[in-house]
């Protein structure tokens, strides 16, 4: 016969609790707790102070890759809805062997096709050695399984929406779920 004492008895009634609550709610600290150094400089930002209480779109990148012309979707979306609270950025990898040398990503990006928005210096994606945010990312959503996939995360560090790289930023259903979490705020 099992004879459980008070303490134990509330440690049961904890853990039962938290097996039926079921996964533990995305903190934004979670996911942006990091720093990174921004593409090509030797800036060093904080994301929870760069982006923290936001609505996110945050991508993998690379700059040798058939879907490298999504930089001018995703900076059309930067421009069309930072008004409005969201935050585009882009984190360069090479995860996929599509990534050249960080100035050339960075010519890229900011010469070839004019973006503004956050873009962060290479980092692994996925795997084993991905980045903690992209970890927390594959575990809110799933891991990228190739450059340019798109994740709309609320501001609270919930990952709402995945978005796989053949989706281009300016398809119907990426702007839909952008403007339905931002009128959702």
């Amino acid at each position: 016969m099992w004879t459980l004492t008070l303490p134990a008895m509330t440690l049961a009634a904890t853990l039962a609790a938290t097996l039926l609550a079921g996964p533990a709610q995305a903190s934004p600290d979670a996911l942006l707790d990091h720093e990174l150094r921004r593409l090509h400089s030797s800036e060093v930002v904080n994301l929870q102070e760069q982006l923290g209480g936001a609505p996110l779109l945050l991508v993998n990148t690379a700059s040798r890759c058939g879907f490298t012309g999504q930089f001018e979707g995703l900076e059309a979306l930067h421009q069309r809805y930072g008004d409005r609270g969201l935050k585009v950025a882009g984190f360069s990898s090479n995860d996929f062997n599509q990534e050249i040398d960080e100035e050339g990503a960075a010519e890229v990006c900011f010469v070839n096709f004019g973006v503004t928005f956050d873009m962060f210096a290479p980092i692994p994606v996925s795997g084993d050695e991905a980045h903690p945010l992209f970890a927390e990312l594959a575990r809110q959503s799933q891991a990228p399984g190739w450059n340019f996939t798109k994740y709309l995360v609320d501001e609270s560090g919930r990952v709402v929406e995945h978005f796989p790289s053949r989706v281009r930023p300016e398809s119907p259903a990426v702007r839909r779920a952008i403007e339905t979490l931002l009128d959702g705020e």
